[in-house]
Parts: structure tokens; C-alpha cells; sequence
């Protein structure tokens, strides 16, 4: 029965088709049909405002829920109670509405916004706002839907703690054996509610990420990159004006999923944002020179552990380019392959590795790598670049700050975007360790910029075009 199928299905016949569809739609039908079918889930979907999220998380999939399963409780959290109530009149009206089709009615005498009981079961539900008790009320299911106001109480450090304690100690310990629970929200902060899971707990959780703009190849609609989540309501256009009025840092939150927190000493988003290009854009661009730099887990930086694996080329006008992001936490073999593959693909002349940490060891393991390369045939005749050791004499600020100088100066492009990358950069402030994807990026950048070696590089550059290297 069309009823039973999905919250979508159920919305679409009641509504006589009114009620719009979307593929990301479709995404939050799939956890509440999971949990009607009795698996225990924990989701944890993040997606833009105004896509539909509440609609279909906090009122048709509820709804369709206590048809399927009338004995069980619901619970619904908002970030205050009167939206809480809102979603839970919603429902309560739809149930007079459609209580004939739908095979459902409220008990006599319990109808409030805020909680109402089925008539013939124990199932209901419960509406409360984040930080509201729940003393004795229990549920089988819990959708928590924008946990979070806005972005003042997203900037608080007190405000995040309340709703993590709440969230720990109120709303998981209200969980019936076998229950589950549903959070869909907006990002705001890298330490809010959805953060907190993702850094503690991620493994127990499906995560569902669906920014605005589909960000990378593995996007869990499986969109092409850039390629809006819900074309029919905001096509590229309309998001890229939305963009121009919310500010970067806005954008890159609540649109992209991707919270940056504020800027650091060194480097502003503007810098970054104001000087992106596209890759279309970019196949234009006549090139001098093509280096990849690599910076190993290990050595200064204690961030995140991981290798920076960073693309990046100079133009014969001496702006520079930054191509490809490639890092992440691997092993000495795997960032060995990943780095000459790089090299591989974009045809580089070099390949930069910071050697005041184990240098000789990184040549060899970038020299084992690229020997595996060819004999496996990955080469495509390319003779290995030449590696280039950088001993850092100075400290990670004095580093930096001449390539923050290109950056403000307008010389340095992304190609596309690079969120990692990127918000390490805006949010280091001198004194702290610096991330591996920056350092490598500092690399990459210094060694093209520095009038010196861009000199010897290009020569190399050209004696490889003309002995057939590349």
C-alpha cells in the first residue's frame, strides 16, 4: 500500500502529489523506513536550510512512522519548544485529518500540541526543546531537528556544553532498548552538536552528508562536483547569489556543511575566496612549472598526524596555482604511491619533501614508490622528478607569512576548492602547530615563488618537455 511504502509515498497521497520529492528527500524516507523495520539506527544527516529537512524529519516521517508502528513513542526536539510544538500540532492535525485513511486517532482527552497518545495503543509522542526535561517520558525513536537557534548561540562555548550535557544525560538516556535516533540539522560551528559526534563517536553513527553544492566524487547522491542537491527549488544560480549575500564563512556553514571557525593571525578567506578559479579556467593558463610537496606525519606538526600531500604550479607571469590536495593519514608506503601518482598525473617537475624529520628515509620511500610505479607500468615513461629536500631554518610563522603576503596580494588561485586545506590555512594562528596540509601547501608555494629555484625549476621543466619526460 502507497501508504505504508515510505513518509514520501504517504505525503504524495495525502496531499494528492502536492507535496514536493527530491532525491535528498528520499534519503531521510530511507532511515525511517530502517527503523520501521526494526533496525536499530543511529543517522546523523546534515544538509542546507530551506531544503525541506524539517517537513519531511519532524512531521511526515513521524507521521508515517506511528502508522506503521502505533505502539511506539516518538520523541521530537527542536531547538525550542514552541518549534517542537509547532511539529507536534502538525502531526496531531494530521491525524484528525486523515485519521479515516490513515487508520489512526488520538485517545480521548490527549490531544495537547506537546504530547498526545493514540487511541487502542501505548504509542505517541512527545515534542520538548533542547534543554527541556524529559523526566520518565521514554521513546522508541528520538528525530532531534535544529538542535541549534542561529549563530550566536552557535559561537557560545556554554551554549555548545548545555546542549552536549543535555543531549548525553537527558535525551540518550530517554532511548527504549532497540530504539533509535534521527538527528538532521544544519551545521554551524565545528564544535556543535553534529561536530561533537563526528570527533567522539563517529563510528557508531550513519552519517549522510548533503551539501548544497556537491563537494566531492563520493557525495552520497552520487551528484558530479558543484552540482546542486535540489536544483528544482535553488538551481546553481540561485545558490551562487545566496553565496554573495551570506558571506563565505556563512556559506561554507550552513550551505556546505563544512563550519570554519574564525580567522586566525595569517591567513582571511578573502584572500582565498576572492582568487579562486575554475578548472575551466585554469586549462588556460600557460605553465612554467609543476611541483608536489609532501610533508610526512612525524615531524613538527602534531595536528592531526597526518601526511600533506599538496599540488601546486607557477604560471610564466609568476602567479601561482594551487592544483590538488592530496593528504591524509597514511602509512610511509601509501603516501609514497599517492605522492608520485600526483606527480604522475599532473606531469610535475619536481617533488618537494621536508627533511628535518627522517629526510633520507622520505627519499627512499618516494624512490621505492616511483621504482613500483614502473614496474607496474603506471609511469607512462615519465622519468622520476627530481626530489627536492627543504630544511626549515625558520619557524613556521616566518614560513608562512611571505606566502600569506602572495595570498593577500591576489598572485596565488585555488583551482577549485579545497575545504581541508583551506580552513587549516584562515584558522592557524602563530604559536600553534601547524597542520601537515598547510606546511605542504607552504612548501609547494615557497619553492615556486622563490625566484631562484623557479629559475632552476623551469629550466628542468623544459629540458624534460624536450628529452620527451613529460
Amino acid at each position: 500500500m502507497a501508504l505504508d511504502r515510505s513518509p514520501g509515498a504517504m505525503a504524495a497521497v495525502l496531499t494528492d502529489g502536492r507535496e514536493m520529492q527530491a532525491a535528498h528527500l528520499a534519503k531521510i524516507d530511507a532511515a525511517f523506513e530502517r527503523v520501521a523495520s526494526g533496525q536499530p539506527t543511529r543517522l546523523l544527516l546534515t544538509m542546507p536550510p530551506r531544503h525541506g529537512k524539517s517537513r519531511r524529519a519532524a512531521r511526515w516521517g513521524p507521521l508515517w512512522y506511528l502508522r506503521r508502528r502505533p505502539e511506539h513513542r516518538v520523541m521530537i526536539a527542536s531547538y525550542s519548544s514552541d518549534l517542537a510544538d509547532d511539529h507536534g500540532r502538525w502531526i496531531r492535525d494530521a491525524i484528525q485529518a486523515y485519521g479515516p485513511q490513515l487508520g489512526m486517532s488520538l485517545r480521548a482527552g490527549s490531544s495537547a500540541a506537546n504530547r498526545f497518545d493514540l487511541a487502542g495503543t501505548e504509542g505517541g509522542a512527545v515534542m520538548a526543546g533542547v534543554g527541556g526535561g524529559l523526566t520518565g517520558k521514554g521513546a522508541h525513536l528520538a528525530v532531534v531537528d535544529d538542535p541549534i537557534k542561529d549563530a550566536q548561540e552557535a559561537s557560545s562555548p556554554t551554549m555548545r556544553k548545555r546542549l552536549w550535557e543535555w543531549w548525553q544525560a537527558v535525551l540518550l538516556t530517554r532511548i527504549e532498548p532497540g530504539g533509535s535516533v534521527i538527528l538532521i540539522q544544519t551545521r554551524w560551528d565545528e564544535d556543535d552538536l553534529a561536530g561533537r559526534i563526528l570527533a567522539d563517536e563517529r563510528d557508531r553513527w550513519t552519517v549522510i552528508d548533503l551539501p548544497a553544492l556537491a563537494l566531492a566524487d563520493d557525495d552520497a547522491l552520487g551528484r558530479e562536483v558543484g552540482t546542486p542537491l535540489w536544483p528544482h527549488r535553488y538551481d546553481t544560480n540561485a545558490l551562487a547569489e545566496i553565496r554573495r549575500s551570506v558571506g563565505e564563512r556563512v556559506w561554507w556553514s550552513l550551505y556546505q556543511q563544512q563550519p570554519r571557525p574564525q580567522e586566525g593571525g595569517v591567513w582571511q578567506w578573502s584572500w582565498i575566496a576572492n582568487n579562486r578559479i575554475s578548472a575551466a579556467r585554469f586549462r588556460g593558463v600557460d605553465l612554467a612549472r609543476i611541483v608536489v610537496a609532501v610533508d610526512p606525519a612525524g615531524g613538527e606538526s602534531t595536528v592531526g598526524d597526518e601526511t600533506g600531500i599538496v599540488a601546486a604550479a607557477r604560471d610564466r607571469d609568476g602567479h601561482l596555482y594551487v592544483l590538488d590536495d592530496r593528504s591524509g593519514n597514511r602509512g610511509a608506503e601509501s603516501w609514497g604511491r599517492e605522492t608520485c601518482l600526483l606527480a604522475i598525473e599532473l606531469r610535475a617537475d619536481a617533488i618537494v619533501v621536508e627533511s628535518n624529520y627522517g629526510g633520507d628515509m622520505s627519499r627512499q620511500i618516494l624512490h621505492q614508490a616511483w621504482t613500483q610505479l614502473q614496474d607496474e607500468d603506471h609511469t607512462d615513461g615519465m622519468l622520476m622528478p627530481a626530489v627536492l629536500s627543504v630544511t626549515a631554518k625558520h619557524g613556521k610563522r616566518l614560513r608562512a607569512e611571505p606566502i600569506a603576503q602572495l595570498y593577500d596580494q591576489g598572485r596565488v588561485h585555488h583551482v577549485g576548492e579545497w575545504p581541508a586545506l583551506e580552513q587549516q590555512m584562515v584558522t592557524w594562528v602563530a604559536g600553534m602547530d601547524s597542520p601537515d596540509r598547510m606546511d605542504a601547501a607552504v612548501h609547494a608555494l615557497t619553492q615556486l615563488a622563490d625566484p631562484q629555484q623557479a629559475s632552476a625549476g623551469a629550466s628542468a621543466y623544459n629540458d624534460a618537455r624536450l628529452t620527451g619526460r613529460r
